[in-house]
């Protein structure tokens, strides 16, 4: 058998830990690697038109499937290009290999053509970050990186020099094992039981979770009614923790809505499970607060805590529940359920009069409409901007469904890249990318991508023709707006012209049609929304000088009826308090 060579043990090393595809664009110092993977049958390579789409989409692929995923870029600019996907990666917890291919290594330091030094650049973004200076390295230093991105739920970077990758690989003896599964953890007995002394002790105690508690639903919803807590949420913790939830009191934050504010001041023990909510200024400063976190750095760095307990929230729970006393009194439930239902009944009226005529449309009466008609196992991919806001306000969880995007580092477009390595992972499974206009048009090239493999992601835009919600900080601050205007194509047309399905709808009637027909339609689709760019506004009795403005506004302020179905959810658990 021919002697492998440095890029085929590479990609062999990759297949046995799990990844599939690798992300990327082909360049002269990738070209070992590409041609080791194009002979590999285990993996294949995803050409994507931009280096920071195949970040993007190794991330989203990693945050479904939980497994190690994978991207490349060449030397220089083409590895720079991935360091924006890298950071959401990253940021998010996905555990990420990227290869940054780097110049022939006889040339580094002598500033050869398009040398920089990724081994220096991507140190910030990522648990490990090496060079392969020569070809015995390359084993254990591979087995090193996937077992830090594993291992720590983030980021590696693997720099090799293209001479490197062709040259003759170093015998092995026997596979060395690969680490491809992260362990649960529990804390120690005294840290259990120092919590559950804890809220005995207390009379009114709230829940916030985060994305930690993915997984964990039975055992919150358990805990919750052991201890008639109130449940609340940050945007991460949305589509683990709201749905078939009877404590749900909203979310809190920058897009907040409903009583989670209020429920988590007016306790006098708040559990943070799971979350490193990064807005300290929604956190209370004088409640008791105690964090429970899988990832140890997480614990007090937003706020001050009464107790630190390192675990894993589900096993955190499990313990936990058997030592803690039932309580009887649901008055704090109670009262939070109806302040919950009371802010969502209360602001019905902002877009609820002939939002099926009001023209430009409504964005969340597409929203709306988006989640009436989506399939109960869809994978929504979410722009930053005002896509969160539609996203966190009118898409139903229900157990099933994903909702992913630039939570943590708050990219421009993200959307429709996260949705390629998403619907690469089932053809069969319904993905929808909430794109805006700015951040579709930013990585808009790497719609061919979705063309050239035929793949089926449905692009809704919401195409307001401004960068609204940077206009709307500017307003807040008591700035013009300015710079924020778009001017727009047809982008239906250019979807049509790339050989996908497009269609632009301008009238709210014609909205349900165009998202059924784009639905059933089996390749890639867009559905080009004209949408208000007046849709969000200010009410004029909120000063600037209130947790920064917008941050205090926009988390007090809901439309269109509590978003959406949220009404409802806050109605039902209505039934369960106790009438006089």
């Amino acid at each position: 058998m021919a002697k492998q060579n440095v890029a085929e043990q590479f990609v062999d090393t990759l297949v046995r830990a799990g990844v599939k595809r690798l992300y990327g664009v082909v360049g002269d110092s990738l070209n070992p690697v590409v041609d080791a993977v194009r002979r590999h049958p285990g993996m294949d390579w995803i050409h994507v038109r931009h280096e920071e789409t195949a970040a993007f989409a190794a991330g989203a692929e990693a945050q479904i499937t939980g497994d190690l995923c994978a991207c490349a870029g060449s030397c220089g600019p083409g590895n720079l290009h991935l360091i924006n996907g890298l950071y959401d990666a990253h940021r998010s917890s996905a555990p990420v290999l990227a290869l940054a291919s780097q110049i022939p290594s006889s040339e580094i330091g002598l500033s050869y053509f398009q040398e920089t030094h990724p081994d220096q650049l991507f140190r910030e973004c990522s648990h490990y970050c090496e060079l392969i200076s020569n070809a015995r390295q390359m084993p254990r230093l591979l087995q090193t990186a996937i077992q830090h991105a594993v291992g720590r739920s983030g980021v590696s970077v693997v720099a090799m020099p293209g001479d490197i990758a062709d040259d003759p690989a170093p015998e092995r003896t026997t596979e060395s094992a690969l680490v491809t599964t992260r362990p649960t953890a529990r804390p120690g007995d005294a840290e259990i039981d120092r919590l559950a002394a804890m809220i005995d002790e207390a009379d009114r105690v709230t829940l916030f979770c985060g994305r930690g508690t993915a997984g964990a639903h039975a055992e919150v919803m358990q805990f919750a009614e052991k201890i008639k807590a109130p449940v609340g949420h940050a945007l991460r913790g949305k589509e683990f923790i709201q749905y078939d939830n009877p404590f749900d009191v909203g979310m809190s934050g920058l897009l907040g809505y409903g009583a989670a504010y209020e429920a988590t001041h007016e306790c006098d023990l708040l559990i943070l499970l799971g979350t490193d909510f990064p807005y300290n200024p929604f956190l209370p400063d004088d409640v008791r607060i105690v964090q429970v976190d899988v990832r140890a750095e997480h614990l007090g760095r937003r706020s001050k805590l009464d107790l630190a307990v390192w675990g894993d929230v589900r096993e955190t729970l499990r313990c936990l529940i058997p030592k803690v006393s039932p309580k009887t009194d649901r008055r704090f439930l109670d009262r939070m359920l109806k302040k919950h239902a009371d802010a969502l009944e209360g602001v019905v009226k902002a877009y609820t009069r002939k939002v099926d005529t009001h023209i430009p449309i409504h964005p969340e009466y597409v929203a709306s409409v988006l989640d009436d008609l989506a399939t109960d196992d869809a994978v929504f991919t979410v722009d930053t901007g005002m896509c969160n806001v539609w996203a966190a306000r009118y898409l139903t969880p229900n157990g099933r469904r994903r909702i992913i995007g630039s939570f943590s580092h708050g990219s421009m477009a993200n959307a429709l890249p996260q949705a390629i390595g998403v619907q690469f992972i089932d053809r069969g499974r319904q993905v929808v990318a909430m794109s805006g206009d700015g951040g579709f048009a930013m990585l808009m090239g790497d719609f061919l991508t979705l063309v050239q493999y035929d793949l089926p992601v449905k692009v809704v835009l919401f195409n307001n023709s401004s960068l609204s919600m940077v206009e709307l900080e500017m307003m807040v601050a008591g700035l013009p707006a300015y710079g924020t205007a778009l001017r727009n194509p047809d982008f239906a047309a250019v979807a049509r012209a790339c050989g996908a399905h497009g269609v632009r709808v301008e009238k709210p009637k014609q909205l349900a049609g165009a998202l059924r027909d784009a639905f059933a339609h089996k390749g890639p689709a867009l559905v080009d929304v004209v949408t208000d760019p007046n849709a969000l506004s200010i009410p004029p009795r909120i000063s600037a000088d209130m947790v920064t403005g917008f941050a205090l506004s926009a988390s007090k302020m809901v439309l269109d009826g509590g978003v959406g179905r949220m009404v409802q959810m806050a109605r039902s658990n209505l039934r369960n308090v106790p009438r006089p």
